[in-house]
């Protein structure tokens, strides 16, 4: 190649290199992350599964007996959806919160920071992996359940299971990045998953409809995101809900929206990751 053809292939200077989307940087982010968790599958994926299937025989052997129902469903087809979202939430955040914190704590956050990947890229990377574990989680949950006896876990409603399902996973992952970002320490990330994504997991109606419920301890459920997320993706599964689907649905993607643009410019802004 001569000196006139290689003059022609550089860039003039200050002409962009990446002219809008470092997609290379971003699929290997992406690969990056998904190895990550990926190797240790037992621990990240079939784990999780295994005792969400196990709380399922739990609560089924001490609720479900007598042939009781709820909505007209059996106890057991009712609460599988519910567990199957649940999880695939509770470890997208698990996912999400865990990359930033290690980096400030080994010392590693450079590895982030220096690739040419801008705020948005770096969040579309963090995020669409933790999202990737969470649907193989819900993928082998909805597997295993197919081995319960007598269990319907047929699909009715494809969308609702598909939109609740990513909204759910995208909810948690924004949520995951935000407080990774402010977490100082593992103590900090276990402080949220303990005394905030446990409690509003298990008071979101999983295991019971919010019908049931009365007074203010109603209307305290009909504030919680978690049950918007999974009513919406029971309806997918029984055609059923104990909401409003559509007004869920739109809810949902308000929320993550706002989520979005706060971990958007709180990584723009390096808070708590430069010094």
């Amino acid at each position: 190649m001569t000196q006139a053809s290689i003059e022609t292939v550089r860039p003039a200077p200050g002409e962009p290199v990446i002219a809008m989307i470092n997609w290379q940087g971003l699929r290997a982010l992406y690969i990056k992350e998904v190895r990550r968790f990926f190797k240790v599958q037992l621990q990240t994926i079939w784990g999780p599964a295994v005792s969400a299937m196990l709380l399922l025989i739990v609560f089924a052997v001490a609720f479900g007996g007598g042939g009781r129902q709820i909505m007209g469903v059996p106890f057991a087809a009712f609460a599988a959806p519910g567990l199957i979202v649940m999880s695939m939430m509770q470890q997208a955040f698990a996912n999400s919160s865990f990359a930033f914190l290690v980096g400030k704590l080994q010392g590693t956050i450079v590895d982030y920071l220096m690739p040419p990947l801008s705020a948005g890229e770096l969040l579309a990377g963090l995020v669409g992996a933790a999202v990737t574990r969470s649907i193989l989680i819900g993928l082998a949950l909805f597997v295993m359940l197919h081995l319960w006896p007598g269990l319907d876990v047929s699909i009715r409603e494809p969308w609702a299971v598909i939109w609740f399902g990513l909204m759910g996973a995208c909810f948690l992952s924004f949520l995951g990045i935000i407080a990774s970002l402010w977490a100082e320490k593992f103590d900090h990330n276990a402080t949220i998953t303990n005394f905030i994504i446990q409690p509003l997991s298990l008071l979101s109606g999983t295991f019971y409809s919010i019908e049931k419920l009365h007074g203010a301890f109603r209307t305290i459920s009909h504030l919680n995101p978690f049950f918007y997320v999974i009513s919406g993706f029971r309806y997918g599964f029984l055609g059923v809900a104990d909401s409003n689907v559509v007004l869920g649905a739109v809810a949902l993607f308000g929320i993550n929206s706002a989520l979005c643009l706060t971990a958007y410019l709180l990584i723009r802004a390096g808070w708590k990751i430069r010094n």
